[in-house]
């Protein structure tokens, strides 16, 4: 069933972070323009990494590079004014740290996006996304989303903004695999509590090297602590995150201007050189207190927990109800299988998803860089303005999927998207 058809100016895919900071931006510097917009998310209500929201683990960055201060520290939408809505900002600043629970941000998030239901739709999973054309040219796109009953409702917009997040990231030996023993940690919070091995002492393996691995290794073996939970990865040792002072300046703003205008080459060794900021590194007390547990085994001669290090799984297969995984011990030079509970795959995100979204424009696009101001290069028979966040990492660096740009950036696609609005009536006046 079709519903009728809805116009917008300005039509939004997925309401996370990304989006959420945009809408904040469209509201707050509306410059006299009457735009139409909306979001179209397809979980049944806003989340933010839902799965990973574990007692005790902190957010990795200032507070204070929420989802607008960095734009307009006067907004209402800032986390200081979260703070001091829920009569908290006097205990927090007692607290400390600039780092509040990841559970506290994400009541933030909530609570902004809550402020925004008008103008995003939830349930809504956009399927389609194709050009119209009129007189040759392409200054629409028409937006097919689904609802959970299969309801379709149908869209038109001048104008999108891409904001879907990561996709899971699986290795590919797990590709193609069907087994409700295998999840990946976006999943791991709801897995927890489902989860029934029959047994007290369950064998868990947690694959990877980052931040979720070592989170996720800490809380199975205190749930466990007569289990065994094996952390595996391909590393000789777990690396510590670099968030140094003079580091932590790749984030600013003003990099990634630096960035853009860097050659392909320059690029490449900046991402390379600065990756230990963000991929396979653990904050350094997490790291601590894995290997104080793992030590204090060995001072106890108690507890099966391991650190599978110089591992590479070479096989998978199912024995007896378990996942059975065949490594490659480089350490020792041995192939040995273990059969697992359970698997746990922290494996990262991708970030690609957005060109089958856009797979039906593609002919329409331009072959030059996304622009710095994250719109897609198009065709000059083309008007739509499509812009991308969290696929742009290539050409913006390393913050692009973090939470660090977001307020700057929507000023910049907000008002790149006010300009394009203005030239484009500029050229029907005339």
């Amino acid at each position: 069933m079709t519903d009728q058809i809805k116009e917008y100016d300005v039509l939004g895919v997925g309401f996370g972070p990304a989006n959420l900071s945009i809408a904040i931006a469209l509201e707050e510097t509306a410059q006299n323009q009457e735009l139409s917009y909306c979001f179209l998310e397809q979980k049944s209500h806003f989340e933010w990494h839902g799965g990973m929201l574990l007692d005790g683990t902190r957010m990795q960055i200032s507070c204070l590079k929420d989802l607008v201060t960095l734009r307009n520290p006067t907004s209402p939408y800032t986390f200081v004014n979260y703070l001091h809505s829920h009569d908290r900002l006097s205990s927090f600043i007692n607290l400390g740290s600039l780092h509040p629970s990841r559970v506290e941000f994400n009541d933030y998030l909530t609570w902004v996006a809550n402020q925004f239901d008008s103008v995003v739709t939830y349930g809504q999973r956009v399927v389609d996304i194709e050009p119209i054309e009129v007189d040759g040219e392409i200054a629409k796109v028409r937006v097919v989303s689904t609802d959970i009953n299969g309801n379709q409702t149908v869209r038109v917009a001048k104008n999108l903004l891409i904001g879907m997040g990561g996709m899971p990231k699986l290795p590919e030996l797990f590709n193609g695999l069907n087994d409700e023993k295998v999840i990946h940690s976006s999943k791991y919070k709801v897995w927890r509590e489902q989860f029934n091995a029959g047994t007290e002492t369950p064998k868990i393996a947690v694959v990877g090297a980052g931040q979720s691995a070592a989170e996720i290794f800490v809380d199975l073996t205190n749930r466990y602590e007569d289990g065994e939970v094996h952390l595996v990865n391909r590393n000789f040792a777990l690396h510590p995150a670099d968030d140094s002072a003079f580091v932590n300046e790749i984030f600013d703003p003003e990099f990634t201007d630096h960035v853009y205008k860097s050659t392909d080459e320059e690029r490449k060794t900046i991402l390379s050189r600065f990756n230990g900021t963000n991929y396979s590194v653990v904050d350094t007390e997490e790291l601590s207190a894995i290997y104080e547990r793992l030590y204090l085994q060995r001072v106890t001669g108690k507890g099966k927990h391991q650190h599978l290090r110089c591992h590479d799984i070479q096989e998978i297969g199912q024995k007896e109800g378990k996942i059975a995984l065949r490594f490659n011990d480089r350490i020792h030079s041995e192939q040995n299988w273990h059969d697992y509970d359970a698997v746990v795959l922290a494996t990262g995100y991708r970030y690609d998803q957005f060109n089958q979204m856009l797979n039906k424009l593609e002919p329409l696009m331009s072959d030059k860089q996304v622009e710095r101001h994250y719109r897609l290069p198009m065709q000059e028979s083309c008007k739509v303005n499509v812009f991308l966040q969290g696929c742009c990492e290539s050409s913006h660096g390393l913050s692009d999927t973090l939470l660090s740009v977001l307020a700057v950036r929507s000023k910049e696609i907000v008002d790149s998207l006010y300009a394009n609005i203005e030239a484009e009536k500029v050229v029907e006046e005339a």
